[in-house]
């Protein structure tokens, strides 16, 4: 596939390009910040890692995991806040 493609080669379904940001966060700010960027409505996953690189947590953030669903995930967050002192939070958002 190539990186200028808008349909996928294999199944033809529309491809919508992504873009790609980092943040770095106190544990203390990081349910915070998280729920900030959910809030926003235009993200695709968030991936939260520790100071090491390490993945800790990777949340499907489409436009369906609202409520309820995210609560679940905010708990993980809690623990994987308390095994770290800094985190980096990777977004992917839809390209506008």
């Amino acid at each position: 596939m190539h990186e200028s493609s808008k349909f996928c080669q294999a199944c033809g379904a529309r491809i919508t390009p992504t873009v790609r940001e980092e943040f770095s966060v106190s544990a203390e700010d990081l349910i915070k910040k998280v729920k900030e960027l959910i809030n926003e409505g235009n993200i695709r996953r968030i991936v939260v890692k520790n100071e090491k690189g390490q993945t800790l947590l990777e949340i499907p953030a489409t436009i369906g995991v609202v409520g309820a669903i995210i609560v679940p995930y905010l708990a993980a967050l809690g623990v994987a806040a308390a095994l770290a002192t800094n985190c980096t939070i990777v977004v992917e958002r839809k390209e506008r």
